[in-house]
């Protein structure tokens, strides 16, 4: 079977296969020789946030000299993207390696009635086949839709476990209060095991301290009042931390514009505070500070190009972040926009918000996400209807990125959002 051919095998699970109990992953691992014990494991869950934590931890323990895995969802241009090891992708016959590995096993399950593992399934499992077979030290593991049954849960005993930003999103599946959605997130918490929290949302931070306390695990939460802001540029953003730990003077670079991008600095700073006082990593000040500040996270307000800014926010909670980021730069530079949005998402308060927020100039509207796309000329209308006067709509993402390229002055700024699906198209175009 060729790369190609695996890739598609993957894709097409969803349609004659359903989630599953994770005793099945367990029994999946198992019959796998249970690969996920041979390195530590980072869990980290949330709605908002958790692959940049990801990144933010992994920088730095490698800056430390960790060899680490990052597994990540969901990939934007090439889905062996999931699956980093010491900073690289794998190649395409590790992929394959590792693929005829878990199909073999698949295949077996089905036959004995055991169901044949989904999508997210077969990717976990490879990738803990290929940390394994890496050689990877520490493996920092970002969970797929929810926590408490999601798949990555099924690995025992995690060094820490992280919690980002809980909101609505996925409410269909997780619940429709941020209460239950941070319940189901706190479900990776293992007892007696640390657990590194977002506490902004009180409601979130109560749900999450208590089951904590339950398991008897301690609790670390964190609070954008413990971030100081002492610069913002195009560059970045300088901050320091207000705790025991780290004095005022210590400063963090994050090369990113984004505010939300301070926190998940922070959390990851935290959780490494955390393990280096367990005595589960050696990692120095200066590691943390270099780590942070080398940090890459493609499609997270990411510069790509000179003035084109691509971010994934795609739920009302990203969205607010991004507006508020886009705002501060509104008063230096023309704004213009590329949005595009999938049917499952609250698009009409999303589009609200930033045009309640930025009044870009001009908007370029398109569609992404296959049977769940929205059509371009219904989110221009909704463009319209907020009060953007220069909106077009072109149903093409990739006529819509160069639609979107034309219309930005020179000395302005086009940023790209409303889905990871568009970011992924945007960066295929560019590197190809």
């Amino acid at each position: 079977m060729t790369f190609e051919e695996a890739c598609s095998y993957i894709d097409e699970t969803p349609k004659f296969t359903k989630k599953h109990s994770l005793d099945h992953t367990r029994e999946c691992l198992r019959r796998l020789g249970n690969p996920e014990k041979a390195f530590s494991v980072i869990h980290v869950a949330g709605t908002n946030g958790k692959g940049s934590v990801c990144a933010f931890l992994d920088s730095v323990l490698r800056t430390a000299g960790y060899r680490t895995g990052l597994f990540t969802s969901p990939h934007l241009v090439d889905i062996r993207e999931r699956f980093m090891v010491a900073g690289e992708m794998i190649s395409e016959e590790e992929f394959l390696a590792a693929f005829e590995k878990v199909l073999e096993l698949s295949l077996e399950m089905e036959k004995e009635g055991e169901g044949h593992p989904t999508y997210f399934e077969m990717l976990f499992l490879m990738g803990m086949l290929i940390f394994k077979d890496k050689g990877a030290e520490i493996v920092v593991l970002e969970t797929g839709l929810g926590g408490r049954l999601d798949a990555t849960t099924a690995v025992p005993n995690p060094l820490v476990c992280v919690i980002t930003s809980v909101s609505l999103d996925h409410v269909q599946y997780l619940g429709n209060t941020v209460e239950q959605i941070a319940a189901e997130k706190a479900g990776i918490i293992v007892p007696g095991v640390p657990v590194v929290y977002d506490a902004n949302d009180p409601k979130a931070a109560e749900v999450i301290s208590n089951i904590a306390s339950r398991a008897g695990s301690r609790s670390v939460p964190v609070k954008v009042s413990d971030t100081i802001v002492k610069k913002k540029s195009r560059a970045g953003i300088d901050f320091s931390l207000n705790n025991d730990y780290y004095d005022k003077n210590t400063l963090f670079h994050i090369p990113f514009i984004a505010d939300y991008q301070v926190m998940n600095a922070a959390l990851a700073v935290r959780t490494l505070e955390v393990m280096t006082g367990c005595g589960q990593i050696s990692v120095s000040r200066e590691d943390v500070i270099g780590g942070i500040a080398n940090t890459s996270w493609p499609g997270r307000m990411e510069t790509v190009l000179p003035g084109v800014i691509l971010d994934g926010a795609h739920n009302e909670d990203g969205i607010r972040k991004f507006a508020e980021t886009a705002e501060y730069f509104t008063g230096d530079f023309s704004i213009s926009l590329l949005f595009g949005a999938v049917n499952d998402k609250d698009y009409p308060d999303m589009i609200g918000l930033i045009a309640g927020k930025i009044r870009p100039e001009s908007v370029v509207t398109t569609q992404i996400g296959g049977a769940r796309e929205v059509p371009a000329a219904e989110l221009a209308e909704v463009f319209r209807k907020k009060g953007c006067t220069v909106v077009t709509a072109e149903p093409d993402p990739k006529k819509a990125f160069r639609l979107a390229l034309q219309k930005k002055p020179e000395d302005g700024l086009l940023f790209c959002v409303g889905s990871l699906y568009l970011v992924g198209i945007i960066k295929g175009i560019i590197h190809s």
